[in-house]
């Protein structure tokens, strides 16, 4: 038995919507507080399936958790270093922030492989270059897909990034705020993520300077304490609605965003024709003037246009006139969305790391499958605009990222439900 997500599609949605807190800050924010002597109270925790898996870790290492209705509380008072080799690990890819918080703490980490979305490789090699540098051995079994990091003291240094990795930022800066002397990281990545973390270890009393430039630097301190921290709003499911509500939207709000952290999607939608208004810390918009424009987008690190929100603008350049022309410069395999939206009838063409989308073409409901967290929500937005209905498969993924996705559609106006169908 496996749960599905139905949606018929054609109907114009309005209303407003309120946006959650971000995924990918808060992946990282719930590790970082192994770090903490004492409770770190996290207010705006999304209702997401990776916040039960990394409480489940957090639990693993005798760590009281109580997951209230929208924050977390964190007690470490009773933390015990044990190995982090459950399934909850393996499964999500965020695992590899204890990697940072761990060794940050103990000079000592043992956990298994992380994993997540499959699309393509993502080594954790710059990670591992950053914990080398301050002072860690690195062995790893391929056998149990085991890593054990260790390190007799960790020191502060200069580390230079090959790529500017969300990742390997977050996760060197985990394990270098308790480092002896001055760290000091260059070509780091500026995602609001990284200084939505940055604020947190600041508030536990680290000492941190420059996040959201390319160099970060970081004064090591012998103790961290409990706070209280607000996440930021999701940028990417932000930038989700937006593509919904231009491709099925009358006048929708979206509500409770940062509109900067969208600049580059808001401008290609304009460039598609799409009418909308910034109104505070809202986006209003009004939909489409008459046909959409064919567009070319290359995704890249923060500020450009995010590798997240390219599956979800590949289902709305199925609907506009003309060839549109996609390059993915993060994940260059990053295109399995396009086999599942020809499914329903779209004209996309793959030859990573580039996507070329014919259109407008009439999509037509049919069995889909959400491979990956954002082609999940690509398939929902080709739903909305299809005729017939939608059943989208593997809707775990979906609930990795996107909190109570259906029920903020529903209230716009949309026709989607959960069954259950037998395997």
């Amino acid at each position: 038995m496996a749960e599905v997500i139905k949606i018929e599609g054609g109907h114009e949605l309005s209303g407003t919507v309120r946006i959650s807190a971000a995924k990918n800050a808060t992946v990282a924010l719930i590790p970082a507080t192994v770090l903490a002597e004492g409770v770190v109270t996290i207010f705006g925790v999304p209702d997401i399936a990776d916040v039960g898996a990394l409480s489940t870790l957090l639990r693993e290492l005798n760590i009281d958790v109580t997951n209230l209705e929208d924050h977390i509380i964190v007690d470490t008072k009773h933390i015990q270093n044990a190995p982090l080799i459950s399934e909850a690990a393996s499964k999500l890819r965020a695992s590899y922030y204890f990697m940072g918080a761990l060794l940050g703490r103990y000079k000592e980490v043992t956990m298994r492989m992380p994993g997540g979305c499959d699309f393509g490789p993502r080594p954790i090699d710059l990670h591992l270059k950053g914990f080398k540098a301050l002072g860690a051995t690195v062995d790893y079994d391929p056998k149990e897909g085991m890593y054990h990091i260790k390190a007799e003291e960790l020191r502060g240094t200069r580390i230079y990034l090959d790529f500017a990795s969300v990742g390997a930022t977050i996760n060197i800066m985990l394990a270098a705020v308790k480092a002896k002397g001055r760290t000091v990281i260059e070509n780091v990545a500026k995602e609001p993520e990284i200084i939505d973390v940055a604020n947190l270890l600041t508030k536990m009393g680290a000492r941190i300077r420059g996040a959201g430039t390319d160099t970060i630097t970081i004064d090591g301190v012998e103790h961290l304490h409990g706070c209280t921290h607000e996440i930021i709003p999701d940028r990417i499911e932000a930038g989700t609605f937006l593509i919904i509500a231009a491709a099925m939207g009358k006048r929708i709000i979206v509500d409770n965003v940062i509109p900067q952290h969208l600049d580059a999607l808001i401008s290609k939608l304009q460039e598609m024709g799409v009418e909308m208004e910034l109104v505070g810390d809202s986006i209003v918009v009004y939909g489409r003037k008459g046909q959409l424009k064919a567009v070319d987008v290359k995704t890249q690190i923060y500020p450009g246009f995010a590798t997240d929100l390219q599956q979800p603008m590949t289902a709305l350049m199925t609907q506009a006139q003309g060839v549109s022309h996609v390059r993915e410069t993060i994940y260059q395999t990053r295109f399995k969305q396009c086999e599942e939206l020809n499914r329903m009838g779209a004209k996309c063409q793959t030859e990573a790391p580039m996507a070329h989308i014919e259109g407008p073409t009439q999509l037509m409901g049919c069995d889909v499958s959400a491979t990956d967290l954002r082609c999940g929500a690509a398939m929902i937005i080709a739903g909305l605009m299809a005729n017939g209905v939608t059943t989208i498969h593997n809707v775990y993924h979906i609930d990795r990222g996107y909190d109570g996705i259906e029920g903020k559609l529903i209230a716009l106006g949309a026709k989607i439900w959960r069954e259950v169908e037998e395997d």
